[in-house]
């Protein structure tokens, strides 16, 4: 598996489960570790008007994770250069600053020729406005179901808190297998 990829093949990925992520402490992460779990994968910045998402987001963690939500943040500087830090500097502002406890992992990118695997495979299975497969800006939202389907993109602007119907709906859903 490239690490520079993230996928075992070549071209893109077919299954969420097929992709690997960079943690922030620089191991690679299997997706297929949260097969079963729901997911609201979320690109994130630490010096963006929505930053202050970390912490709804935080909260839909500690209110649903023992139920098998997990959220998981990956940095992004393609959206007006608005996380700058390295992994450790990025680390320290969500831990200090929004008390976050879940996942945020490397920071990647997540549109133009250097799309991690991961986000080329989130952006062809939900569309965006008028269909269109970029991301627009930071804390756009993909929420995932437990056999690793995205079932909906949210947009930025959305708060994460207005998302609590539709988590719950998909825990309430058994994972096959």
């Amino acid at each position: 598996m490239s690490s520079k990829s993230g996928t075992s093949g070549s071209g893109s990925p077919s299954s969420l489960y097929e992709v690997s992520v960079r943690a922030a402490d620089g191991s690679m992460v299997p997706m297929s570790s949260f097969r079963g779990k729901v997911l609201l994968i979320v690109n994130v910045a630490s010096t963006c008007g929505f930053t202050k998402q970390y912490a709804p987001l935080q909260a839909l963690y500690d209110r649903f994770k023992e139920r098998g939500l997990v959220v998981i943040g990956f940095p992004c500087n393609q959206f007006g250069g608005q996380e700058p830090g390295d992994d450790a500097e990025i680390q320290a502002f969500c831990s200090m600053t929004f008390g976050v406890t879940f996942p945020v992992m490397a920071k990647i990118e997540v549109n133009g020729k250097n799309t991690h695997p991961l986000y080329v495979l989130l952006k062809r299975q939900a569309r965006g406005f008028l269909g269109s497969q970029a991301i627009k800006w930071n804390f756009t939202k993909f929420l995932v179901d437990r056999e690793g389907r995205v079932v909906r993109r949210i947009g930025p602007s959305t708060a994460p808190d207005t998302l609590t119907a539709d988590i719950e709906k998909l825990l309430a859903s058994p994972a096959a297998g």
